[in-house]
């Protein structure tokens, strides 16, 4: 897909109202530090889009993101920061809750787990989250260029088993340094754009 305009259209705390988008969202979940902001930027071919940092939690607000005034890309706060206070984490819960339960535009909930380690007790939570709010979340493996290729189906299967997810469920090994499994991710995002992708 050739990126022509993307901008940080809105971001939305605790209190802001969800917005009533003209496109369809995509939204993208992941516990703190899994790699969110590097795949916003690896996918939109932009440098700095999404600030990415080494400290985790950045992301406190849901940012939506507008790409060729076609979808929107949504980018939820991170979870899992061990450093937040119980009450952050709350505020965190009911922030995502809403968004899940109110956009009348969201057609899909990707789910980033890295790929070096085994599904956490919050990515659990998450997907079965995620779920219960009626999508089948598709999982994206991050920082796949931090292991060896010849791991790369241990660790997959490691990830489909602590999610406790069916053989049909999809996962894309991605890495933000190489670009691998950037165009599948495209080509799943373009199957929620109402027009065809070669037109815009």
């Amino acid at each position: 897909m050739v990126i022509k305009d993307v901008s940080l259209e809105t971001v939305c705390g605790v209190t802001s109202k969800i917005p009533d988008n003209p496109y369809p969202e995509v939204a993208f979940a992941g516990k703190s530090n899994v790699g969110k902001s590097s795949l916003i930027n690896a996918l939109m071919n932009r440098k700095a889009l999404a600030r990415t940092s080494s400290q985790p939690g950045k992301t406190q607000t849901i940012n939506f993101y507008r790409i060729n005034n076609a979808i929107y890309y949504v980018d939820l706060p991170g979870y899992g920061y061990a450093k937040a206070s119980a009450s952050e984490k709350e505020k965190w819960g009911r922030m995502v809750e809403n968004y899940l339960h109110t956009s009348r535009k969201l057609k899909a909930v990707f789910l980033l787990i890295d790929i070096r380690h085994a599904p956490s007790a919050n990515d659990r939570m998450m997907y079965e989250w995620i779920a219960h709010q009626g999508f089948a979340p598709m999982i994206i493996a991050t920082k796949l260029d931090k292991i060896k290729r010849s791991q790369m189906q241990k660790n997959l299967k490691v990830i489909r088993e602590g999610l406790g997810i069916n053989p049909e469920t999809l996962i894309i090994p991605f890495s933000a340094q190489t670009k691998q499994g950037r165009e599948e991710i495209w080509e799943l995002i373009g199957s929620y754009i109402e027009e065809p992708l070669e037109s815009l």
